[in-house]
């Protein structure tokens, strides 16, 4: 059960479950628990069976693949307001999960037990029309990525999302996680982002990289 203040809370967060029954909201408070996941928490590997579905409140969790090599590439991540269509997906079929999901920031969240989303699902439009929403935005997040991977030279990956991820001109970001976010080798990352560097638009620096030009950065883009 969660206390009223974590449920208005929720409710604030998520603001289709205003729209729920009196008895579904009470269903929903009774049989849901709060659970704070720290990061690096692993939340589901591959073929997990998923016996629940996060609402989260604060934090960030990432989603993706990992190869025989251990190489990744982030299929997307999931903030505040947000959910996890995989897992939806995992619990609605009855099917294992397909992916990798870990906490990167820690995060504060409301389980709903697999059953109930299930009988939630079944027999109310609310969450029919919300799992429709978060299924059309993430497909759409999806094909992206299959476009970046099938369309786009990797410096030009690389290069976006620098842009993407730096809120200044200088962020942290490791060689290793710049490769695991778009599924590729370290190695390569190193040899663009040194090239990168003797043009002088970026500077790369321990464990952070210092944008000396966006706009020379935004040409690479493709």
């Amino acid at each position: 059960m969660i206390n009223e203040e974590t449920f208005n809370l929720l409710k604030q967060t998520y603001p289709f479950l205003n729209g729920l029954t009196e008895s579904e909201q009470e269903n929903l408070r009774n049989y849901s628990l709060t659970k704070l996941l720290p990061a690096g928490e692993t939340v589901f590997l591959e073929g997990d069976s998923c016996s629940f579905f996060a609402f989260v409140l604060r934090g960030t969790v990432r989603v993706f693949k990992a190869g025989e090599t251990g190489r990744e590439i982030t299929l997307y991540r999931f903030h505040k307001g947000e959910s996890c269509i995989l897992t939806a997906s995992c619990i609605l079929s009855r099917n294992k999960f397909p992916a990798i999901a870990v906490v990167e920031e820690e995060a504060e969240t409301v389980l709903v037990p697999n059953e109930l989303l299930r009988e939630f699902v079944k027999g109310y439009d609310a969450w029919r029309i919300y799992f429709f929403e978060i299924l059309s935005a993430r497909l759409g997040e999806v094909m992206e990525i299959i476009d970046e991977i099938v369309f786009k030279k990797m410096d030009s990956r690389i290069a976006e999302l620098i842009l993407k991820r730096a809120a200044g001109n200088e962020f942290a970001i490791t060689h290793q996680e710049i490769a695991s976010e778009l599924g590729t080798s370290r190695e390569v990352v190193s040899r663009i982002l040194k090239d990168l560097e003797k043009e002088n638009i970026i500077k790369i620096d321990r464990g952070k990289i210092i944008i000396n030009s966006r706009l020379q950065l935004k040409s690479k883009i493709s």
